[in-house]
């Protein structure tokens, strides 16, 4: 069953969709259990921080001193040279997101050094999430590479209600990776799904929408 938590979101927005699909990899990748789990990599995301936030701390000095100092402090050198470190800051933000980030929702490494790195996106006109999933050996050779789709109603209930366990199934289904660790976690709970499909789900708001008519 539907935790009474669980993210609820426009069915009509891709990017919403999206979006919830995105947060919940982490969550799941990084509970796997023992020697499976990966520890989320969240050095390129702090890059990004750190570079955003620096052009913001140069834009907030250079707005204070065209308030505070005046026109004529902002001819000077040292304001002219943070203006021109603002724009490149902001470039270089711009190509890290682009082309260094490149769509990576998801970083991680094993205890063992595997290395997992997950990007994702959604095609034009069409309610299909896609993924390119690349895992590599402690030593850098790629193990596993490949790109997977499916439809978000696959873990989206007509509702909107998010379910975790239908993706995580379809994850374990996919990556060779991400299977055996299914594995391992059925042998630890005995195979019991603890949660409920979309389809089960829809089941029953159509019955109890029926009820209340």
């Amino acid at each position: 069953m539907a935790s009474a938590d669980a993210p609820k979101v426009p069915v009509y927005s891709p990017n919403d969709l999206k979006s919830t699909t995105d947060d919940a990899l982490a969550p799941y990748l990084s509970t796997l259990p023992q020697p499976y789990t990966f520890k989320q990599d969240h050095t390129k995301t702090n890059v990004r921080f750190l570079v955003g936030y620096s052009a913001v701390a140069i834009a907030a000095f250079t707005f204070y001193a065209d308030r505070k100092l005046g026109w004529e402090a902002t001819q000077s050198a040292w304001v002219i040279s943070a203006v021109v470190a603002y724009f490149v800051l902001n470039s270089l933000l711009t190509y890290w997101i682009w082309a260094v980030e490149a769509s990576e929702v998801f970083r991680g490494k094993r205890g063992s050094g595997e290395l997992i790195s997950i990007r994702s996106s959604v095609k034009k006109h069409t309610p299909l999430y896609k993924l390119h999933i690349q895992y590599k050996s402690a030593s850098g050779s790629v193990l596993e590479e490949k790109e997977i789709e499916a439809p978000f109603t696959a873990w989206f209930s007509a509702n909107g209600m998010f379910h975790a366990e239908p993706l995580r199934s379809w994850l374990a289904r996919e990556v060779e990776a991400l299977r055996l660790a299914a594995r391992e976690t059925d042998k630890k709970t005995g195979g019991i799904a603890s949660v409920v499909g979309v389809e089960e789900t829809e089941n029953k708001e159509g019955k109890s929408a029926k009820k209340r008519r």
